[in-house]
């Protein structure tokens, strides 16, 4: 680990102008992505900026059209959520997946978000459900977020503040773990608007993407058999030790047709 400056800023404006006088330094959330790329010198930032004091990027708020969740909000607490159990279960669902015990106390929404790691679990559930990035004063749409390896909407500098998701009719998300690091191999999230159907897929690729013939068969019938015969080509899927693109191609119809079935309970 190279040597680095530590701020512990209170607010998110004092965030924010610490980084844009470091132009080397990064935000520290959760640390899970980030402190074990320093460990391993794989990243070297001039500063870190702590955000773990800056109370008003944490919590959750809940109305009947959508669920809030401030960007330094544990997993571990939105997956114990009565609220967010009660308004967007798979959501609760999706956050107690990500990782261990460890990871899930430690971890953050908006620490995930930003690094993008292109087998989290989060991803699939900011697109699928449709959700809204909030970063300062810009609102960022999930659809416009996600734009290749590690790479997001955010500007240099930029801070995700909260997540606002809508309240779906019915949701669910399945994934394909990793035995060991528990990241999706390939993970689907599936949400139903009545009549209008999300599906969303981590781990398969660079960074989640949709899966425009899936959300077409299940707007016209929402049941597994209706992305059951959905052949996905393996063209531009990841490729590694632990699946080859047409096997992640074929995850995706498994964990698809599960997470529907699910959605359906």
């Amino acid at each position: 680990m190279y040597a680095f400056q530590y701020h512990r800023p209170t607010s998110s404006k004092d965030a924010v102008s610490l980084i844009g006088k470091k132009p080397e330094g990064k935000y520290l959330a959760g640390g899970q992505s980030l402190v074990q790329a320093m460990k391993l010198r794989l990243s070297s930032p001039s500063d870190l900026i702590d955000l773990g004091s800056v109370k008003e990027l944490s919590g959750i708020k809940v109305s009947a059209a959508a669920v809030e969740i401030g960007a330094m909000t544990r997993h571990a607490e939105v997956a114990a959520s009565a609220e967010v159990n009660k308004a967007i279960p798979a959501l609760a669902a999706l956050a107690g997946m990500i990782g261990d015990r460890q990871v899930r106390h430690m971890g953050t929404l908006g620490g995930s978000l930003a690094n993008n790691d292109p087998a989290a679990d989060y991803p699939a559930a900011v697109l699928g459900l449709g959700a809204t990035v909030a970063a300062g004063k810009r609102k960022i749409e999930a659809d416009k977020f996600f734009k290749a390896l590690y790479e997001t909407a955010l500007e240099p500098g930029e801070l995700i503040s909260s997540v606002s998701f809508p309240v779906p009719k019915r949701a669910a998300y399945m994934k394909f773990k990793n035995p060991a690091s528990r990241f999706a191999i390939v993970g689907v999230f599936v949400a139903d608007f009545g009549g209008k159907v999300r599906v969303a897929v981590t781990g398969a690729g660079p960074c989640a993407f949709r899966q425009p013939d899936m959300e077409k068969a299940l707007a016209a019938k929402f049941a597994p058999e209706s992305v059951a015969g959905i052949k996905v080509k393996p063209d531009g899927l990841n490729n590694d030790l632990h699946a080859s693109p047409e096997y992640r191609a074929h995850l995706i119809t498994v964990m698809a047709k599960r997470a529907v079935e699910a959605a359906l309970k």
